[in-house]
């Protein structure tokens, strides 16, 4: 297996891309090409015991940033990093491209340089959720802002392929991001897109509510790419002021900060469950190829850990998993 790795437009910088990477080449037997500044990356590839052979480069020092339009960055910047490995990618050599750069670059590559596959309208940003009961996924996570309803039926089928292959879910439970439970709940939008997932060969078990995404009782969670984000974004920020009321809380006197440490284990557990860097990264699903995104702060153990949910994708033969559910529709 050859993957193709970007070492560019990382929060973090390159040394975390390529040390993670390195951290998985010790314990998986994959061969990685490095897009990005060779001789800088060679630098650190020295000092380390993975064999030498099993490592190739892309020189580059270009990289398409998160202010730029990502359409026209891609057709102007075509030696930046996304788009040099999205058109190596094509070729049979290499099997998968992760990369921590611009989301929309990424998408909007994907689109136009590695192409969709039959009958899917739109790729989906597939955003990876830890919650109580492990990972759920929810797509869309902010790429696709109108969304008709067969574009979410087909979301839905690929959602529940992905929670098969790489989540390890046997009947991945899908649902709809409403704002009720009740069938008939939501607008037209979501009256129609329930309709159609109804009939789909998957299953669905119905609406969902926002406030119980971490809960884990869904495995796969459906919504427009404005409803799905809005979501992600809310909850990420409800947990942020929750944990940080807490540290403040602790931290307040001698005698909670004695209460702090009789605690300590279980709140380095409660963290633990919902740390994305266990995740590490989440595919664009619906493009001919493997195209993986991995956050933009990622440290070396989430790289570690995206390639890890990459390999599994390609070894679990995700994508002829979703060309079946569209072609046996057909």
């Amino acid at each position: 297996m050859k993957l193709l790795i970007d070492t560019l437009g990382a929060d973090k910088g390159y040394e975390v891309i390529v040390k993670g990477t390195l951290n998985n080449m010790l314990k998986n037997e994959i061969e990685v090409v490095f897009i990005g500044e060779e001789e800088k990356i060679k630098k650190i590839v020295e000092n380390t015991q993975v064999d030498k052979n099993r490592i190739g480069y892309i020189n580059t020092s270009e990289y398409i940033e998160n202010t730029e339009e990502p359409t026209l960055a891609i057709r102007r910047k075509k030696e930046a990093s996304i788009p040099l490995g999205l058109r190596n990618l094509n070729e049979d050599e290499f099997d998968g491209f992760l990369s921590c750069g611009s989301t929309g670059a990424l998408l909007a590559g994907a689109t136009l340089i590695t192409k969709r596959l039959p009958n899917i309208s739109r790729a989906a940003l597939t955003v990876v959720i830890p919650t109580l009961k492990g990972a759920s996924v929810l797509l869309d996570g902010g790429a696709n802002m109108d969304c008709p309803p067969d574009m979410l039926r087909q979301f839905a089928l690929m959602g529940s392929a992905y929670a098969k292959g790489v989540l390890e879910k046997n009947n991945p439970k899908v649902a709809l991001l409403n704002v009720g439970t009740e069938e008939g709940k939501g607008d037209a939008l979501r009256k129609e897109t329930f309709k159609l997932l109804k009939e789909c060969p998957i299953n669905f078990v119905g609406n969902m509510e926002a406030r119980d995404l971490l809960y884990g009782e869904q495995d796969v969670i459906v919504a427009d790419g404005f409803s799905g984000n809005v979501a992600l974004k809310a909850t990420e920020g409800a947990a942020m002021v929750i944990l940080n009321s807490l540290k403040d809380g602790i931290l307040s006197s001698l005698k909670s900060k004695i209460g702090g440490l009789l605690i300590k284990d279980s709140l380095k557990n409660l963290k633990n469950t919902f740390d994305y860097k266990e995740y590490g990264a989440a595919p664009l699903l619906g493009v001919k190829k493997p195209v993986f995104k991995a956050h933009g702060s990622s440290d070396e153990r989430a790289i570690e850990a995206g390639i890890n949910k990459m390999v599994k994708f390609i070894d679990n033969d995700v994508i002829s998993d979703i060309k079946k559910y569209f072609e046996e529709e057909n």
